[in-house]
């Protein structure tokens, strides 16, 4: 028999008792110091409880429809609130907070540019959320508006005007919660390498700082006293750093463990790697809760009588293997019926049909027959030797099956356009070893070569042999032409086409290309990948 979470259980029961939502007031925001750039934020509860309850999510990518399908666990918006509400009336000192990536990645939340998250955001009333990389996606002039929107403060202490070396207006460095008795401070912190995960051009103006050293900066600037909002009780890293979780040992790693070095921070919140993780490291209790709302994270601080800090517990609830038992609230299923009014037409478009799925799991390793069905289109589409594309960019499978355009914004969620360039042999080869396993973002797709590499080897040093299609090997000195995304033209996730030549930037919508592809075919097959294998 499966072993069911304790917590799962209670919270069952607990949802199936209750009857309606649970009401609380809007956080009352304090004035804010434009100088030093904090917030505070009191939130409506008597309890005089030892006691305070985090509930906490990461990357929701705009998943604000619940998935009905046989397999789905997307709980959706209403049923996050709903959820949210009933934890808020049966611990004490309750709130919501989030690691960011919360915005982008379905079509109804890209078509409104995340209106029905922010709604969501104010439901539950967050105060605070970490800066994810694709809250650039669409530029900065969105966090300004999902703030305004959400009725929440954005927290990076690590991103600075590159400029003047301050932090930035829009986004705080920390931020107080004041709750039952206690003052809980969040030192917000992005991922360092953000600059290299999004478009360039948005993130032109800033600087991403190294985040244990932003994060020691301003714990002993709290532990001080000198924070207009007092000495917090509590201070905690609200980040969109990495972590992992061995299923077998428990060990958990990833860049967010670095900042178990820092000098009185009491537990870090983690996100961006769509992890599950639980647990302690070097004494610090770190979480991630999955991804989409499919799970959701508790951090429970527990305070001895005389105000002191005597532990922090985290669990993870798997909350989607109880969505059918969770009461949805009532505005927030209002709400996301009127953006799926606004945006059916669009959404529900039909574009053809697969015969099979288009897999595309990005946590496994090499091409994907997603992957290697789009960069063929790449190739044919522009007339050049090979493609290449960022596996990052396709976020899930194509499954079999009748496809819609709300398909398509799944599958391929970023806007841009496709460049062809000239590239030499050699660097041809390092952009193609740059994707083979690569244990920071999502492996390399490509199509118009064929490869042979050892797993063994050095990373980017892995290719043991590569030939085009038609089995010529490529030489090092000699030009061929390329199909790129300008996301990656411009170094995102770390790919270096500097040496490139004759570049034309196409214009053409990179979504397009495969709904035109679906549109003119009406039925589709995918191919099997042919093109990567390891040595024997």
């Amino acid at each position: 028999m499966k072993k069911i979470n304790r917590s799962i259980i209670l919270m069952t029961i607990l949802l199936s008792l209750a009857l309606v939502s649970c009401k609380t007031k809007a956080p009352e925001m304090s004035q804010v110091d434009s100088q030093v750039g904090v917030s505070e934020v009191t939130l409506d509860t008597s309890s005089q409880a030892n006691q305070v309850n985090i509930i906490y999510f990461n990357d929701f990518h705009g998943n604000v429809a619940e998935d009905v399908s046989e397999w789905g666990k997307n709980i959706g918006m209403a049923k996050m609130i709903g959820y949210a509400n009933n934890a808020k009336e049966t611990l004490p000192n309750t709130f919501v907070i989030s690691g960011g990536d919360n915005y982008q990645g379905t079509a109804i939340s890209n078509l409104t540019y995340g209106a029905p998250v922010s709604a969501m955001f104010k439901s539950l009333e967050v105060p605070y959320c970490a800066v994810g990389n694709h809250e650039f996606d669409w530029g900065v002039k969105h966090l300004v508006t999902w703030q305004e929107d959400g009725g929440f403060t954005f927290l990076a202490a690590n991103i600075v005007d590159k400029a003047t070396g301050e932090p930035i207006p829009y986004v705080k460095p920390y931020g107080f919660v004041n709750i039952g008795k206690y003052k809980i401070a969040f030192i917000g912190l992005a991922h360092p390498d953000t600059a290299t995960l999004v478009d360039a051009k948005n993130v032109a103006n800033i600087t991403f700082t190294e985040p244990v050293a932003a994060a020691q900066k301003w714990v002993n600037y709290l532990k001080s006293g000198k924070a207009p909002e007092g000495t917090p009780d509590a201070i905690i890293a609200l980040t969109h750093i990495d972590s992992y979780q061995d299923y077998d040992t428990m060990a958990i790693t990833g860049n967010a463990v670095k900042l178990t070095t820092v000098d009185g921070l009491d537990a870090i919140l983690s996100a961006h790697s769509h992890s599950t993780v639980s647990g302690v490291v070097n004494g610090m209790p770190i979480i991630q809760a999955y991804k989409y709302g499919r799970s959701l994270g508790k951090m429970t601080l527990n305070f001895n009588d005389d105000g002191s800090l005597a532990n922090i517990k985290t669990e993870v609830d798997p909350v989607f293997e109880i969505k059918s038992n969770i009461i949805p609230d009532a505005k927030g299923a209002a709400d996301l019926a009127m953006y799926e009014e606004q945006t059916n037409s669009i959404t529900k478009e039909f574009l053809g049909t697969a015969t099979a799925d288009f897999t595309h799991d990005r946590s496994s390793n090499n091409v994907s027959k997603l992957g290697y069905w789009f960069t063929k289109l790449l190739v044919d589409r522009f007339g050049t030797q090979v493609a290449i594309f960022n596996g990052g960019s396709l976020r899930r499978t194509l499954s079999a099956g009748t496809i819609t355009m709300g398909d398509a914004y799944e599958i391929m969620p970023f806007d841009g356009y496709p460049i062809t360039l000239k590239l030499p042999g050699k660097d041809l080869k390092a952009a193609i070893d740059h994707g083979i396993e690569n244990s920071e973002i999502t492996d390399g797709e490509f199509y118009g070569v064929k490869v042979v590499y050892d797993p063994s080897k050095e990373f980017e040093h892995r290719i043991v042999s590569i030939t085009l299609n038609d089995g010529t090997p490529i030489v090092d000195d000699q030009l061929y032409t390329v199909t790129i995304s300008d996301f990656m033209f411009t170094g995102g996730d770390k790919y270096d086409f500097s040496n490139a030549t004759d570049v034309v930037e196409t214009y053409v919508d990179i979504r397009s290309i495969i709904v035109d592809e679906i549109k003119a075919k009406g039925t589709i097959t995918p191919m099997d990948v042919d093109n990567i294998t390891t040595v024997k």
